[in-house]
């Protein structure tokens, strides 16, 4: 089983690929597994340390069962223990996560990163009570906390980890949601048993406190930034990590903040960047206001330009 000490760097949360065909109505295989391979092919090549599947990005309340099935796998193949592969469990209830959590360790996967259930908002008690179930039944397979409030309804307080901690199997997280006061709390109850991964702009702090790493959608915009951001932290380059941060935070934050838009615009902003083809949007997130497209197309143009900018950093 994976260990909190052998994750960290860059985890770049894939998108699910879409045949060319996929965005059409009565379509029920929309998996594309060429896109799946060269992509993970290139980003591998390129830097980042570890593949996530299926957070809200990857669209897995837009996938059928067969097709989430056939993309975990095929990713895990396309990564061929080369590094961590993450999936992504994002579900109403705990008897269809654990169903989802089978299929993921019987493809090969190394954890499986766990939202809360969505639909409504969770008592802590529960939330507790749903880590513990799925850790316990799946002992030899590693196990993530996917945290987001915002889409998944319940922030999980830092008391949690308390009992949290206390699963073995509870290697690492991805969140973003806490002050860096409550960092420093978090920190001083899972040091060397969770590691966690924050957003880009946050890394130069948190990594100071014990952030392991970064998580990153825009990573399949091309992931140099990212890749370079990293490598200035570990080099004590703080400085020049703290500049390098802002500019891809200034990025992060240059299109709609409307959730309508912001998990899709992610994989447009890809397709207009051309580091990999991602394909269309499924059904029913197929209509793109002209003005928001045009601020996706702007994003591209900027993330391309900062890819050439830090191309001449030298690590």
């Amino acid at each position: 089983m994976i260990s909190a000490s052998e994750i960290g760097g860059l985890m770049a949360m894939i998108p699910t690929f879409t045949t060319p065909d996929g965005g059409e109505l009565h379509v029920r295989d929309t998996i594309n597994v060429a896109g799946i391979h060269d992509g993970v092919a290139k980003i591998l090549r390129d830097g980042a340390t570890a593949i996530a599947t299926t957070g809200s990005f990857g669209e897995p309340i837009n996938l059928l069962d067969h097709e989430f099935e056939l993309h975990v796998n095929e990713v895990v193949k396309a990564v061929d223990k080369r590094v961590p592969v993450i999936v992504g469990v994002i579900t109403t209830n705990t008897r269809k996560a654990l169903e989802y959590v089978k299929v993921a360790k019987d493809a090969g996967a190394d954890a499986v990163m766990c939202s809360v259930p969505y639909y409504y908002e969770q008592t802590i008690e529960n939330v507790v009570q749903y880590y513990k179930d799925i850790a316990e039944t799946f002992p030899d397979l590693g196990m993530f906390m996917y945290h987001n409030p915002i889409i998944h309804k319940t922030r999980i307080p830092v008391s949690a980890f308390h009992e949290i901690v206390k699963l073995p199997n509870f290697v690492g997280m991805k969140d973003s949601h806490r002050s860096p006061e409550e960092f420093d709390e978090l920190m001083s109850i899972i040091r060397g048993k969770i590691s966690t991964f924050v957003l880009p702009h946050q890394y130069v702090e948190y990594a100071e406190k014990g952030a392991a790493g970064v998580w990153a959608i825009d990573a399949w915009n091309g992931p140099e930034p990212f890749v370079k951001l990293v490598a200035l932290v570990k080099a004590g380059r703080m400085e020049e990590a703290r500049q390098l941060a802002h500019d891809v935070f200034f990025v992060e934050n240059d299109y709609c903040d409307d959730l309508r838009w912001r998990e899709t615009g992610h994989k447009v902003v890809q397709r207009y960047c051309g580091y990999i083809d991602p394909g269309p949007l499924r059904r029913p997130y197929v209509h793109i206001p002209p003005e928001v497209d045009a601020l996706f197309r702007r994003r591209a143009t900027y993330w391309k330009a900062l890819r050439e900018k830090v191309a001449s950093i030298e690590v």
